[in-house]
């Protein structure tokens, strides 16, 4: 009995140390999400040529397809190549890599995604209860690899591990901006390394109509630009998607987002206008007629149609931002309201809704809208997906509460919108569930999860990795990991090794930021143009397309704003290194990095002075901006001292320097004024 009693209490034990304590191990610095539990051992796993991994169940195709994967990236991260390039049958007499699990895992909410790994020096055994949780303890595998001057291996270690939520998504918005099947798929690859398990499929908006219809055709003919998705090739990725463990959820935006529908169909509008694909950004007015009987037989027939397309139990119609101006405007949709005691237009959208819950019941699918959707009327079966907050008036983690209490099973994205251009720690610290809220233990199991949600009216094939990765990974680890996983100095160290493994997988955030840089300059010298980018970061929120107009869908995003981050790596670097500087003001070792930074700033403007074109010149102030203070600055940190004309000169640069140029801000000017201030208070005190 004390044997039995030990093991749980030991289990717990390594939960709260897995975090405090293993973190900062060197073998696991690639680790994200951070699994459940970890014990290390004080061995290694070699790798070598040798290597071989057996499967116990060799027909079942997915797990064949990834063990075969595994193989190849595994020789690809090591330059080790492997006498058997592909899985081979439990009979092998010493396998290296044991693969074990019960049965074939279904893509469905809740399957069971859970893993053990074990490694000694002698094999590893990796067993689950579905063939998808295989495919978690895999990427988990791929994540410890490590190496030493004279061998890769492998660190011996025990992982427990399972997800904390059920539901971990990505939604990519394909209408604003299309996205080849090319992107889709290398973000499919990225998901699964992080262990998310949801593709939301924004298909359909104002700016375009995705999928090909059969049923109606002039959907994609009329509404599409030509650019969208056959059925063959819609099927290859949610095949490719089931490979990964990744569900595909589509979403056909209605009754609001319409015009690319109507451009194609405008008898089934709100007003008898004609229609034209939107190529702005913003919200619009044009919606269906819910009062129409021809819209209904519409979307009855190509949802039905889609049906067949998307496997998944769940369907999502989007019911977001519709005003409903145009029903306002219209004297039959006006009398309709009155003849029914429909009260308002929430209550009209609410009645929409209901026929389209029916149509789907009766496809076998189960309804997801956004929060709007939200009446008492709509059946339980249907999940809400929460995405207003402070930002929309309302309070961050209010309508998720809300639905919860009304009885709904819900998702959250507020707090996860990337297209905002937030640091990732504003994403990070955001947990699925409210920290205030007084939901009980039963309505909090009813939250089942988030999803990251990149809209794309500011972002093209070229760009849109570096939008979405890495600060994903950190959100997943928030999904997946367990809600004491808060650290952020953690989260940054470890984000940076799992950004350069997302590279290998065809992400292209790294090298597409340095081919925008060549762009700028009309040359490969992109070294200052590169120092700028990591003290500089693009507009938040949607301040850099203000009123929507300012770019159009089929503008390019070329510019200096598209090759910067919004966790401009020297920025954060130089806060932390500031921070030290004021806690320990005689550290010379400190004082010499600080300077360091001022002195390779002050030079950056005249590195820039042998290009001359359009862009780059429109870039310069920044950089002019940059070099004037941080030379004054590094005078002032090496002397302790500025003369008042110095004075006067930094203080006209720290000014100038907030106003964005081109659409970016320079974010090291609040570190600059500490400085200063810490300056000023220290002569204070002395001249005390």
């Amino acid at each position: 009995m004390r044997k039995n009693l030990f093991i749980p209490l030991l289990s717990v034990f390594v939960i709260q140390l897995s975090f405090g304590q293993y973190e900062k191990e060197e073998n696991l610095s690639n680790l994200m999400p951070w699994p459940k539990a970890i014990t290390m051992g004080n061995s290694k796993f070699l790798i070598q040529k040798s290597f071989e991994v057996s499967v116990e169940n060799d027909s079942n195709k997915r797990i064949y397809k990834a063990t075969t994967r595994f193989i190849q990236r595994l020789s690809e991260e090591t330059g080790v190549f492997f006498e058997a390039g592909f899985p081979i049958k439990t009979s092998s007499a010493n396998p290296s890599l044991s693969i074990i699990y019960d049965r074939e895992g279904e893509l469905k909410l809740n399957e069971d995604e859970s893993y053990t790994l074990k490694v000694n020096n002698k094999k590893i055994e990796l067993s689950a209860v579905t063939d998808i949780g295989i495919l978690r303890g895999l990427e988990t595998l791929l994540q410890l690899v490590n190496y030493s001057s004279e061998t890769f291996y492998i660190p011996t270690v025990t992982i427990t591990d399972s997800p904390r939520f059920p539901w971990r998504g990505l939604m990519i918005d394909v209408a604003r901006h299309f996205q080849p099947l090319d992107v889709l798929k290398r973000n499919l690859d990225a998901m699964a390394a992080v262990k998310l398990n949801v593709f939301h499929w924004h298909l359909t908006d104002d700016q375009g109509f995705r999928v090909a219809s059969k049923t109606y055709p002039k959907l994609h003919e009329l509404g599409s630009d030509g650019l969208y998705y056959t059925h063959e090739q819609i099927k290859e990725v949610v095949q490719y998607a089931s490979d990964r463990g990744i569900r595909v959820l589509p979403e056909f935006d209605v009754p609001g987002h319409a015009t690319a529908i109507l451009t194609a169909y405008p008898e089934i509008g709100s007003k008898d206008t004609t229609y034209q694909i939107e190529r702005n950004a913003g919200i619009f007015d044009p919606t269906l007629d819910p009062t129409n009987e021809k819209t209904y037989a519409m979307l009855s027939s190509v949802f039905e149609e889609m049906v067949g397309l998307f496997p998944d139990e769940y369907f999502h119609i989007g019911g977001d931002e519709n005003e409903g101006k145009h029903w306002d405007e219209n004297v039959k949709i006006r009398n309709f309201k009155k003849k029914n005691d429909i009260k308002s237009n929430h209550e009209l959208q609410t009645l929409f809704n209901i026929r389209l819950q029916k149509i789907l019941n009766k496809l076998d699918k189960k309804m997801i809208g956004w929060e709007e959707i939200m009446s008492p009327e709509i059946e339980k079966t249907a999940i809400l997906h929460s995405w207003r907050g402070e930002n929309e008036g309302l309070p961050d983690g209010q309508s998720l509460i809300n639905a919860v209490q009304l009885g709904y099973h819900t998702l959250l994205s507020n707090g996860y919108y990337i297209d905002r251009m937030h640091p990732v720690e504003a994403h990070y610290l955001v947990d699925p569930i409210p920290g205030n809220s007084k939901l009980t233990q039963e309505q909090k199991k009813m939250i089942l999860g988030g999803e990251v949600t990149m809209w794309s009216e500011l972002v093209t094939p070229l760009t849109i990795d570096s939008r979405i990765w890495p600060r994903t990974a950190a959100i997943a680890e928030r999904f997946w990991s367990q809600k004491e996983v808060v650290d952020t100095g953690s989260m940054r160290r470890r984000l940076k090794n799992v950004s350069l493994q997302l590279e290998k997988l065809g992400i292209t955030h790294i090298r597409n930021r340095d081919m925008i840089l060549r762009n700028i300059t009309k040359t490969n010298d992109i070294v200052a143009l590169l120092e700028l980018s990591k003290v500089c970061e693009p507009l938040k929120k949607y301040t850099r397309n203000k009123g929507g107009t300012e770019y159009q869908t089929y503008s390019p995003f070329t510019l200096f704003a598209d090759a910067c981050t919004s966790d401009a790596e020297d920025a954060k670097e130089f806060s932390k290194l500031v921070s030290t500087f004021i806690n320990q003001p005689n550290n010379k070792k400190v004082k010499s990095k600080l300077n360091q930074y001022l002195q390779k700033w002050s030079l950056l403007s005249g590195n820039l002075d042998d290009f001359d074109n359009p862009i780059i010149n429109e870039i310069k102030p920044i950089a002019n901006n940059l070099s004037k203070i941080a030379g004054i600055l590094s005078h002032y940190v090496k002397n302790n001292k500025i003369s008042p004309s110095q004075e006067e000169i930094l203080n006209t640069y720290l000014e100038k320097s907030k106003i964005p140029i081109v659409d970016v801000e320079l974010v090291v000017i609040d570190s600059f004024e500490k400085v200063i201030e810490h300056l000023k208070t220290k002569k204070r005190v002395i001249n005390k």
